[in-house]
């Protein structure tokens, strides 16, 4: 079989609950789960299953779907190990103990002690609490607020507010080649990206695949957070992008409120809207990363989701531009001239400003796709 082929077919396994607890015996001698359940991860790179043995014991089994998982999952072993019990007893929440891998065709797999509680969709978590919108937010705050040292130690990516800047326009220049992405999407997030104004903040320790799957919940508090495959120096909006998908905006206020005042450092002006831009961008990533995979029924969802963003952004800027001639020309009805700006120019006239932060049920944000 030619190499492309081979690595193509690699990339497209799929494992049901009942293979996976078969992988996870090799993984962990002695082993034997009496049963299991699918657990909910990122379907376009893992398989995940929730294994209990006859001690009353629970397990959780991650299966790469192919060599780029496999590699994140890698990480992810360096990464916990980095965590030592000083630095993990600091922490609000646990983290996952690696119990076992093992390598089949060219992948590894990884068994981990499973931890307390459980996973709430988006929607639960936004209409719960105020008590849970702090933990959440205070959980934000712990992890951008580890030390750096962590990340240098375990030689893992580390940006600059500039070279993060740049990283995102890269994976735009990338997105564009598709041919794939509405041309009102490449205005908005060029313009964005190339406004330096929006890329002044100071680089954090990021989780960098940070969402509601990845955040165990019991009682109202975050009892755990798992996932730890894309750990890097960046910035801490990406770890808040997932919350705009709850089109809740009081449960996001209360979230960066908790935040803000957990990490008792300047406030960022720009974080929301980066969060937001983030946001639509994972549409982007998730289809660049379809392709790369060659699977053309995520590649197909990814370009609807696209299109149904791009055609909420042309009526916002519609209704927008209609509203903004109306108030110009009743104002003007009334013998005044249009407000203008320093330079003289009409404020109806002047040019629109890339602003990546629309009213949220604009952003279709996935929740498959979500790497930065």
């Amino acid at each position: 079989m030619p190499a492309a082929a081979q690595r193509a077919s690699v990339e497209r396994v799929k494992r049901t609950p009942l293979e996976l607890a078969a992988i996870a015996t090799a993984a962990v001698p002695g082993l034997q789960p009496t049963a299991v359940a699918a657990s909910p991860d990122d379907a376009t790179d893992f398989d995940a299953a929730l294994l209990e043995t006859a001690d009353g014991r629970a397990w959780r089994i991650r299966c790469p779907r192919g060599t780029e998982a496999s590699a994140r999952l890698e990480t992810e072993m360096t990464v916990l190990r980095a965590f030592d019990p000083a630095v993990r007893a600091e922490l609000p929440f646990q983290m996952p103990a690696v119990a076992g891998t093992v390598r089949m065709d060219g992948l590894t797999t990884c068994v981990y002690t499973n931890l307390t509680g459980t996973v709430r969709d988006l929607d639960t978590l936004a209409s719960g609490s105020d008590r849970l919108a702090r933990e959440i937010g205070t959980t934000l705050a712990a992890i951008h607020g580890l030390p750096q040292e962590l990340v240098d130690s375990a030689d893992l990516p580390s940006y600059t507010a500039n070279g993060f800047r740049q990283r995102r326009l890269n994976e735009l220049d990338q997105a564009a080649t598709t041919g794939k992405i509405p041309a009102v999407l490449l205005r908005r997030w060029e313009q964005a990206m190339e406004d330096v104004t929006l890329w002044r903040f100071n680089p954090t320790v990021v989780h960098g695949d940070l969402h509601e799957d990845n955040l165990l919940i019991d009682d109202d508090r975050v009892t755990a957070v798992t996932g730890w495959t894309d750990l890097r120096i960046g910035d801490p909006a990406d770890d808040i992008a997932w919350l705009v998908g709850s089109n809740e905006p009081k449960f996001i206020d209360a979230v960066l409120a908790a935040y803000h005042e957990a990490r008792k450092e300047p406030v960022d002006p720009q974080l929301a809207r980066r969060a937001a831009l983030a946001a639509e961008f994972a549409l982007a990533q998730y289809l660049v990363k379809a392709l790369a995979l060659g699977d053309q029924e995520v590649a197909r969802d990814a370009e609807a989701m696209l299109a149904e963003l791009a055609a909420d952004i042309e009526a916002s800027e519609a209704a927008e531009a209609e509203a903004a001639v109306t108030s110009r020309d009743g104002v003007a009805g009334a013998g005044t001239e249009a407000p203008a700006s320093e330079g003289g120019q009409p404020a109806a006239e002047r040019p629109r400003t890339a602003d990546p932060a629309p009213a949220t049920d604009a952003i279709p944000l996935i929740t498959d796709g979500r790497n930065g």
